[in-house]
């Protein structure tokens, strides 16, 4: 399968986030007051975007939030992929540290990808989370 990964508008997100993150509220209910600070990026086949992930800056330090795969095509590489791209892009920028609220449910997949526990947890909105980072490889 032919993905190709690209910086997308907010407003592009918050379908995938609804359909797939929150699928209980309005698809209203999925902007973020900072959407219009983020970098947002992505994933396509053909032109059926199945992938997304938000990415801000605070210093020196990255945040991606609402990372999303429609259900029909998780666990075929796009995740790392999305993942990979804003690891990179944050690298590029001077980034020393990515991280994010990780649903309990996804800590997994993040360890996989380099990610370590923080030991900070919390709950918000009915999900458990727990705060995870890595360090940003600086390009050569």
């Amino acid at each position: 399968m032919n993905i190709q990964i690209e910086q997308i508008r907010p407003e592009l997100t918050w379908r995938l986030r609804q359909q797939v993150l929150y699928p209980a509220q309005k698809l209203y209910e999925m902007e973020l007051d900072e959407d219009n600070k983020g970098i947002h990026f992505g994933a396509f086949t053909g032109d059926k975007l199945v992938g997304i992930i938000s990415l801000f800056q605070h210093d020196e330090s990255f945040q991606f939030r609402k990372l999303a795969i429609l259900p029909n095509f998780q666990k075929m590489g796009i995740g790392n992929s999305l993942l990979n791209r804003v690891e990179d892009f944050a690298g590029s920028e001077g980034g020393a540290k990515i991280w994010c609220n990780a649903r309990v449910t996804a800590i997994g997949f993040y360890i996989k990808a380099g990610y370590r526990h923080t030991g900070k947890l919390f709950s918000k909105n009915g999900f458990d989370y727990e705060i995870l980072e890595k360090s940003i490889k600086k390009p050569v």
